[in-house]
């Protein structure tokens, strides 16, 4: 089975993606499965704070940290050791069919790919 992990705030988003299509059909057969973990799981506030002001001030909000790293070793140790991470940021390369071809002859049949996901203003 493939299993891929993928750490975000929006789980209702994410979901989707093995109920229908090809990767619905595979997840129904058991072929692909999905792990899913929220940093709010992992806050200490009552609110599940998980976004912070940038250091030095200026507009917008980052991510805190500890939260988005205890989801990460969570996921971690639910995958098999060994599985590949793949970091999706705004400031990266965009996610396009090119690039998507060049990870997939990188993650075998037998890695476990994590996604951290995040969400961009553009």
């Amino acid at each position: 089975m493939y299993r891929v992990g993928v750490v975000s705030l929006f789980s209702e988003l994410v979901t989707p993606v093995v109920e229908f299509g090809v990767v619905g059909r595979a997840a129904e057969r058991g072929l692909v499965s999905l792990e899913q973990v929220s940093p709010r799981e992992f806050t200490a506030d009552r609110h599940r704070t998980v976004d912070d002001r940038p250091y030095g001030g200026g507009p917008g909000m980052v991510m805190k940290y500890e939260p988005l790293r205890d989801a990460v070793r969570s996921l971690r140790r639910r995958l098999p050791p060994g599985s590949r991470e793949f970091v999706l940021t705004a400031q990266g390369r965009p996610f396009d069919q090119a690039l998507a071809r060049e990870r997939g002859a990188c993650v075998s049949r037998h890695a476990h790919p994590t996604r951290p996901c995040a969400r961009s203003a553009s």
